[in-house]
């Protein structure tokens, strides 16, 4: 089992080595903007992180909502995702991870799965997307375990979906009020795939809605169901908790996983 950690671009691998991690996890740029993402030396990125055997994975930015009926957002969303895939292959990264995405409250959410399957259909996936599961949202179309499969059922005939994985974060299933010691599987039934684990406490109760992370033990969820999930998931596994815990963390990942560094 891989385990490793989200890290700055900039400094990537040897954040990545310093918590001894098998994979990491960067962003481009600032999450809340639509400027065109760029790694700072994509080429450079590559050969340090193939040198170092760190695999790599990409969090596209938190603005996109490919799933929009607004104009002004659905098409530069779909632009900007569509650029973040193209940065992402330049530093050959396995992945990108993107939030699955809302309509609006007075809106039909079928609308929103339809324009996941246009986006889908026109891009051009030189690495897989990995649609990550979100903690709050009536309307969102990642939240529940019928979203996920409506959205699943949407895609299904796509040419591209081969390329298109799922992204389970463990601190948005809790905080979106899913069962922690059936998720995974249940999850697995529906898209037949988990591609990576967003492994997050969380600082706030189930069903809340609410994505605040929180140190692993140090939050609301049983780190034996925790545990548990990630057995069953038999995905990669990334930290996004606070830098100062990731080695910690790792560590302890490992010992109760039986997972070694490779």
């Amino acid at each position: 089992m891989l385990i490793g950690a989200h890290v700055d671009v900039a400094a990537a691998i040897s954040q990545a080595s310093a918590v001894g991690a098998d994979i990491a996890q960067v962003m481009f740029g600032d999450p809340q903007s639509w400027k065109r993402p760029a790694a700072p030396d994509a080429a450079t990125l590559k050969a340090q992180a193939e040198d170092a055997g760190v695999g790599l994975y990409v969090h596209a930015a938190y603005v996109i909502n490919v799933a929009s009926t607004n104009n002004r957002i659905r098409i530069p969303s779909r632009k900007l995702l569509q650029q973040t895939i193209d940065e992402a292959a330049a530093i050959g990264a396995r992945g990108v991870i993107v939030h699955g995405g809302h309509v609006t409250a007075d809106e039909d959410q079928q609308r929103g799965y339809d324009n996941w399957r246009k986006c889908v259909d026109g891009l051009d996936l030189k690495v897989p997307i990995l649609i990550e599961n979100t903690a709050g949202g009536k309307k969102a179309m990642m939240r529940y375990l019928e979203s996920i499969r409506a959205l699943w059922d949407t895609l299904d005939g796509s040419g591209n979906l081969d390329g298109v994985g799922l992204c389970l974060d463990t601190c948005h299933a809790h905080a979106a009020g899913l069962d922690l010691e059936t998720v995974a599987p249940e999850v697995l039934g529906i898209t037949g795939r988990i591609d990576l684990v967003h492994c997050n406490d969380s600082r706030d109760m189930a069903g809340s809605g609410r994505d605040r992370h929180a140190p692993l033990g140090q939050g609301q969820l049983d780190p034996e169901v925790l545990l548990a999930l990630l057995r069953e998931a038999k995905a990669p596994v990334m930290l996004e908790t606070p830098p100062e815990n990731h080695a910690a963390e790792i560590a302890w990942l490992r010992e109760q996983l039986g997972s070694e560094n490779p």
